[in-house]
């Protein structure tokens, strides 16, 4: 049996900022993880380390300029969570002068939807403040602790 989540945060920014910060490695690795290999078209690579060292990997499905992206989602080092084997699907909408980002991550096995939820609980609201043109520090991860701890 597979859950869904969904996670929303409103950002003041623009939809085109935020989209850039799902779609540039760099701009990705400022909110999420330490480092970043994205090739963000239909087909393309997802890929993404986290400060613990764990390495999520998938393939963008879809991408609407400054609207959406769509990617599949897994662990390379979690056998219950294979790269590839979920979708996150994330929404930009233009509101109050910003943007609502709505977070869908679906088909994730029976016992993860809380442990992810807290993930993107912890990293939106730092996909906020870089899209807002602050910094966020480096992410230690939702549980604060980094490789080697």
């Amino acid at each position: 049996m597979t859950s869904s989540i969904v996670v929303e945060q409103w950002i003041d920014a623009p939809p085109a900022k935020v989209y850039r910060h799902l779609t540039t490695s760099g701009e990705w690795a400022r909110w999420q993880g330490i480092a970043a290999h994205l090739d963000a078209r239909a087909g393309g690579v997802f890929s993404m380390r986290m400060a613990n060292g764990m390495l999520a990997r998938g393939q963008f499905q879809r991408l609407v300029e400054n609207e959406s992206v769509v990617f599949t989602w897994g662990w390379v080092d979690q056998p219950g969570i294979p790269p590839g084997s979920t979708s996150v699907e994330i929404t930009l909408t233009a509101q109050d002068g910003g943007t609502l980002v709505r977070l869908t991550h679906s088909n994730l096995p029976e016992g993860e939807a809380e442990l992810h939820t807290f993930g993107w609980k912890h990293h939106l609201p730092r996909l906020a403040v870089v899209a807002e043109g602050g910094d966020p520090g480096p992410d230690l991860g939702p549980g604060g602790a980094s490789l080697g701890e």
